[in-house]
């Protein structure tokens, strides 16, 4: 995650972007604030009671330190009570660890806590643009789609008054070739491989046999010797001949799979008929943090929303 300081000039940086929004009645005057709606509206049942402002919660951690205090409530996700908001929006924090991109705390809280103004204010397609195309490759690597409630099609041009990109660039800039998989980015602590493990549908000690390459995407292929820790909607067959995908990691290097010597402690999940590996790292019998955490498994305190994403900010 962003370091403390950087973290508060962006916060800073967005109150005074969404003050001069507030201030700007000259620009997009005939804009219809109220009646624009996103193509496709699902429900049809956003602003079925008069919106009203209310404090951010302390702990909803998406839009913590976001910038200002006070959002709209029903929000323009059409979430109606802070229950409701608080869980959706817990599924998208583990995206903001992986700094996929600058904007992207700005543009999830412009829609799940949208400012609390006289009008809604909606992110700008260009804003929603650069975020997916930064950020979409690093969910697709765990097996989900950008989400048609985030179709870009959905919102306002930049000439209409919206929430414009603030930090990072309008071209999103491909990960250099360097950038350690998504899928290797390994989470030390005892509480970080937890909290993987209650994301992933199984957990399995096992020997690689073989590890190949195609079509952008690594394929690693289980010895026939394993130990099933979580099964999940596995299978018998499925543990039989085990054959993992690592999606979109055919350049970027994984340390850990330098050598396919020994054992490794491999989590992932089942898609589209697919086993998809979220996270995988070398058997330490030793290491008491893994001990700890295999030990204390089933124990633990799994959070309501899943949080896929966890690794190279929480270490």
């Amino acid at each position: 995650m962003p370091r403390e300081g950087s973290a508060a000039a962006a916060a800073a940086a967005l109150g005074t972007a969404l003050l001069a929004l507030a201030l700007a009645p000259g620009r997009g005057q005939n804009y219809d604030y109220y009646g624009w709606q996103p193509e496709s509206q699902p429900h049809g049942r956003y602003y079925g009671r008069e919106p009203q402002c209310v404090d951010i919660p302390a702990d909803m951690q998406l839009c913590r330190d976001v910038g200002y205090k006070r959002m709209r409530l029903p929000n323009l996700l059409e979430h109606e009570s802070l229950g409701e908001v608080k869980q959706q929006a817990g599924s998208w924090v583990p995206l903001l660890a992986k700094q996929c991109h600058t904007d992207t705390q700005l543009f999830l809280c412009s829609l799940f806590a949208p400012v609390c103004l006289d009008r809604p204010i909606y992110p700008c397609r260009s804003l929603c643009e650069v975020v997916r195309d930064s950020c979409a490759p690093v969910m697709e690597s765990y097996g989900f789609p950008w989400p048609d409630m985030l179709h870009c099609a959905k919102f306002p041009f930049d000439h209409d008054l919206c929430i414009t990109v603030q930090f990072g660039n309008r071209q999103a800039t491909p990960p250099p070739v360097s950038k350690i998989c998504t899928q290797c980015e390994m989470e030390h602590k005892a509480d970080g491989m937890m909290e993987q493990m209650c994301s992933s549908d199984f957990v399995v000690k096992m020997r690689i046999k073989e590890m190949t390459e195609e079509n952008g995407e690594r394929r690693l292929v289980a010895a026939q010797k394993k130990k099933v820790l979580k099964l999940g909607p596995l299978k018998r067959k499925d543990t039989k001949k085990m054959v993992l995908h690592m999606r979109n990691a055919g350049a970027c290097p994984c340390p850990q799979l330098d050598s396919l010597s020994g054992s490794f402690l491999v989590m992932g999940r089942k898609a589209g008929g697919r086993l998809l590996l979220l996270a995988v790292y070398p058997w330490q019998k030793h290491n008491k943090e893994m001990k700890f955490a295999v030990k204390f498994m089933f124990s633990y305190p799994c959070p309501l929303y899943h949080p896929l994403l966890y690794g190279a900010g929480q270490r």
